[in-house]
């Protein structure tokens, strides 16, 4: 057992990285619904600074924790850091194509997801199920929001908002699931 926690042990020194990501979608996700009217029009400049954000934090997480799988955490945070880059440069054409930023980025997270809930079932000591059906929805959601972008755009806040929150809780459960496991490997 002391060989599992070996190699994710870098991985999970700094669990409360992916828990700041967490917490920005969520909050990006409340601030939407709460605002439907005026979040149409800022989307392009908070999602810019939300994806910017969460993007560098992604990426200094997966370079501090070279763990198994860290090429997926890091070509995620170029992602985010990309898609940011571009709705700063253009937010009146990422207004138009908001829903495809939003879809490919949350169906890739959702692969990264699932990728990640197998890898912590091959541990055996998480709740692995609780992450997967997390992703799944996750998936569903950017299936939906690629699969129609028209009506994605009539209902982009909505969609988006609530595509944030799922993607939010999914961060925070993993990085809980990290500290525990970085918890029982200081009691070892």
């Amino acid at each position: 057992m002391r060989q599992s926690f070996k190699k994710i042990e870098k991985a999970i020194k700094r669990w409360y990285l992916m828990l700041v990501v967490g917490v920005i979608f969520i909050v990006l996700g409340i601030w939407t619904l709460a605002t439907p009217v005026d979040a149409y029009i800022a989307l392009s400049f908070v999602f810019a600074m939300g994806f910017l954000v969460s993007g560098i934090t992604e990426m200094v997480f997966a370079l501090s924790n070279k763990h198994q799988n860290w090429g997926w955490s890091l070509v995620l945070g170029i992602l985010s850091t990309v898609v940011g880059v571009l709705l700063l440069i253009n937010p009146a054409a990422s207004m138009v194509t908001l829903p495809l930023y939003v879809g490919f980025t949350l169906l890739f997270r959702s692969i990264s997801g699932m990728t990640t809930a197998y890898d912590m079932k091959q541990y055996g000591i998480l709740d692995w199920g609780t992450l997967m059906v997390t992703a799944v929805l996750g998936l569903i959601l950017s299936f939906v929001l690629l699969w129609n972008p028209g009506f994605a755009s009539i209902n982009v806040v909505i969609w988006t908002a609530v595509a944030f929150i799922v993607l939010g809780g999914y961060s925070i459960y993993f990085s809980f699931e990290l500290r525990k496991l970085n918890k029982l490997m200081k009691e070892e």
